[in-house]
């Protein structure tokens, strides 16, 4: 079964541009590794919640919104190796830096998942 690295992210409405750039960069990267997929979803239909909702999971401020973002593999293992050779890589390497990212890692949500449902 194929197995998923979801990542849930605020960024700047400002820096939307940049993060498409850094977006579409970074995706040919790992589709060139081996990923499946690599997608890259802006909020459209996303509403705070009472209790949980994708803004308050990264504490959303004004002038930002949510990406929910999702790269495919084949395997657990078969993304260990892509993940392995992409954070060797010298184009993500180089731009691995906090402070010049368009986005604010530090409230940036993001897991290994394994597939249950694949129609």
């Amino acid at each position: 079964m194929a197995y998923v690295d979801g990542f849930v992210l605020p960024v700047p409405k400002k820096k939307l541009g940049a993060y498409r750039r850094m977006a579409r960069k970074a995706g040919r990267v790992w589709m060139e590794h081996g990923a499946l997929q690599f997608r890259e979803c802006v909020a459209d239909d996303v509403k705070p919640g009472k209790l949980a909702s994708f803004p308050q999971s990264v504490k959303l401020k004004p002038g930002e919104t949510v990406f929910f973002s999702y790269i495919v593999y084949k395997s657990r293992r078969d993304r260990d190796r892509v993940n392995k050779k992409v954070m060797s890589d010298k184009r993500i390497t180089g731009s691995m830096n906090p402070d010049s990212m368009p986005f604010d890692a530090r409230r940036m949500i993001y897991g290994g998942f394994k597939t249950l449902v694949d129609l």
